[in-house]
């Protein structure tokens, strides 16, 4: 049985509970001053100032955090990051001014990266995806979400979720996969967008139950994507189907993708940032969890999601990177927790609630990780300073020293 200690921690700074955080509870953090934790296979035994009393601690692996601040570990909840190519030149016509339609004309967006996941071997996915878990880790995310959606054709699709069921299997972050085939209409179906709706139901939906290749179902319900209605077809056949829900609602216009998270009592509902005042209500009556991605918001010039707003209405906010190719090529911890407290009006304790236990309770796993308690497992992250207060003082700046995943040390930052 592996054994650990982290001992003498400056600051010990956690949420508590095993379910997201509401309303103006987002800001309680428990703080313990120069306090420790006892970790057995991979579990919190112990934890607080006392925590070492009786312990002979011959028997464990031993790490002094003196000077340091201790957190549970992040929880990106939003991420696309298994795809092929990328889209640099894309996102420097973008900054000329050119606009999204100008760019899919020239063959950018979406179909872009489509085209160049369904090039994409499993194996060259796969490897692409370990760099950028690692990248991840460095940042001191030990559980990410993460997406398929440039396939848009059944054997894309399942090659993604089936990289991402290895990658879970093969890397020390624990990943939860989301189907996305309703992430736009291939242009093989274009002004078909109902034959591709049936095409998901009916051919590829089953196979990703029947192999158990994601979690969750998503859809980007958006202006000139997927409506409403069609929105709900998908997320009944999915619900039906077994299929916890997600979805990308009102990022672009404000469509009521926040009224149909709250329809269907979803888990979250990620960007808003166009969402109307009686969505984001009723999302909060319906306990559904509004995921944020200010990083999106920052590389595509777009106001920020109404955080504030949000959490005075009694919504739990979580926070993503929302990682992907084109609209933010960034999984940059740092700079989200930036923006999230200097932009968009967050606390620093709300800020470290909605990266940690809400961001696990995005992804349905607050009963095990998101906080720093005796029973939860073991993600840990150490800071290379004595309080979280220097999280957003470093402004983007990486301040992560080494990282533990059921109770192992998995990443230590030179």
């Amino acid at each position: 049985m592996s054994k650990l200690i982290i001992k003498n921690a400056s600051q010990i700074a956690t949420p508590i509970g095993h379910s997201a955080k509401f309303g103006k509870e987002m800001n309680e953090v428990k703080v313990y001053e120069n306090a420790s934790i006892v970790v057995e296979d991979g579990k919190i035994t112990k934890i607080g100032a006392d925590a070492l009393e009786g312990i002979d601690e011959s028997g464990y692996e031993v790490i002094d955090a003196k000077g340091k601040a201790v957190l549970p570990g992040f929880v990106d909840s939003h991420t696309h990051f298994t795809f092929g190519g990328y889209r640099a030149d894309e996102f420097s016509w973008r900054l000329r001014g050119d606009s999204y339609m100008d760019i899919m004309n020239r063959g950018g967006g979406i179909q872009s990266t489509v085209n160049a996941t369904r090039e994409a071997s499993e194996d060259e996915l796969f490897e692409s995806g370990m760099q950028r878990l690692d990248s991840m880790l460095a940042f001191g995310v030990t559980s990410v979400e993460g997406k398929s959606g440039y396939g848009l054709d059944k054997n894309t699709e399942l090659k993604q979720l089936r990289v991402m069921k290895k990658l879970n299997e093969s890397h020390p972050i624990d990943i939860t996969s989301t189907f996305l085939g309703a992430h736009a209409v291939p242009k093989e179906y274009k002004g078909r967008s109902n034959e591709y709706i049936d095409f998901l139901i009916n051919e590829v939906l089953p196979e990703v139950v029947n192999g158990k290749l994601a979690e969750y179902f998503d859809v980007f319900t958006e202006k000139g994507v997927f409506d409403i209605e069609e929105s709900r077809k998908m997320y009944t056949a999915a619900k039906n189907a077994g299929m916890k829900l997600k979805i990308h609602a009102d990022e672009i216009v404000t469509l009521g993708g926040a009224e149909l998270a709250a329809e269907f009592k979803m888990t979250s509902a990620d960007h808003l940032l166009h969402a109307s005042d009686e969505g984001l209500r009723k999302m909060a009556e319906n306990k559904v969890i509004s995921t944020l991605l200010p990083t999106t918001a920052f590389c595509i010039k777009e106001p920020y999601a109404r955080a504030r707003f949000m959490i005075e209405h009694g919504s739990a906010v979580a926070l993503a990177t929302d990682f992907n190719p084109g609209s933010g090529f960034t999984n940059s911890i740092p700079l989200m927790f930036a923006l999230a407290t200097i932009y968009m009006g967050m606390t620093p304790e709300e800020a470290i609630t909605a990266l940690t236990l809400n961001g696990a309770a995005a992804i349905d796993k607050a009963e095990t990780v998101g906080s720093l308690e005796v029973g939860k497992n073991a993600d840990i992250v150490i800071l290379k300073f004595p309080s979280y207060n220097y999280l957003p003082y470093h402004t983007g700046v990486n301040i992560v020293e080494k990282v533990v995943k059921n109770g192992k040390l998995v990443r230590e930052n030179k």
